[in-house]
C-alpha cells in the first residue's frame, strides 16, 4: 500500500495536469513508441518553442486528469506508451508539430486530442494540423481583396489609353 505522501504527490500531479488542460485551448494525445532520442529531442525543442508542454506520465494519472476536466472520452486511448502535448496559446501548434513526426515515424501515432473543451479524434487532429498558419491565411485573404482592385485599376487604365487620355506612365495605377 502506497504511503500517504506518495498518494498526495500523485493527487497534486493530477490536479496540476487538470489545471493545465483546463487553461489550454487544445492538446494532443500521442503514442510515442518508436521515436529515437534524436527525434524526440528535436520534437520537444520544437514544441517548447511553440509554447507547448509535452509530458510523459502514467496513463492512470492522465486518465484521472481527463476525468477531472470532463475529457473522459480520451481515456479509451490511454494504452501503451502515451504522452500529452498541451498548448498554452496556439490551438494548432501541437497538432502541426506532432503530425510531422507521425508522418516520419510509423509507430508514432496521434491518438486523440481536445479543442475548446471538446474531445476530438485522431482524424480531426490531423485535419487541424493541415490548416495553414495565421500568416498564410491573412496573406491569402489580403491577396483576394487586392486582386479585384488591381483588375479595376488596369481596366480604367485600358479605357483611358483607348480614349487617348495620356501616355502609359502617367496613367499607371497607384498601389494601395
Amino acid at each position: 500500500m502506497p504511503s500517504n505522501a506518495i498518494l498526495e504527490q500523485k493527487k497534486q500531479i493530477v490536479a496540476d495536469l487538470a489545471e493545465m488542460m483546463k487553461a489550454s485551448p487544445a492538446g494532443v494525445l500521442v503514442n510515442y513508441q518508436g521515436i529515437t532520442v534524436e527525434d524526440d529531442t528535436k520534437m520537444r525543442k520544437a514544441l517548447r518553442e511553440a509554447g507547448v508542454k509535452y509530458m510523459v506520465m502514467k496513463n492512470s494519472l492522465t486518465g484521472r486528469a481527463c476525468d477531472e476536466v470532463g475529457y473522459g472520452a480520451m481515456k479509451e486511448h490511454l494504452e501503451g506508451m502515451t504522452a500529452i502535448a498541451i498548448s498554452e496559446n496556439d490551438p494548432i501548434a501541437p497538432a502541426k508539430i506532432l503530425k510531422t513526426y507521425a508522418e516520419k515515424i510509423e509507430s508514432f501515432k496521434i491518438l486523440a486530442g481536445y479543442l475548446d473543451g471538446e474531445v476530438i479524434d485522431d482524424k480531426t487532429v490531423i485535419a487541424l494540423a493541415d490548416i495553414p498558419s495565421k500568416e498564410v491565411l491573412v496573406a491569402k485573404f489580403l491577396g483576394s481583396i487586392q486582386s479585384p482592385l488591381y483588375n479595376f485599376a488596369y481596366a480604367i487604365k485600358a479605357v483611358a489609353d483607348k480614349l487617348g487620355g495620356g501616355d502609359a506612365e502617367e496613367a499607371a495605377p497607384v498601389e494601395a
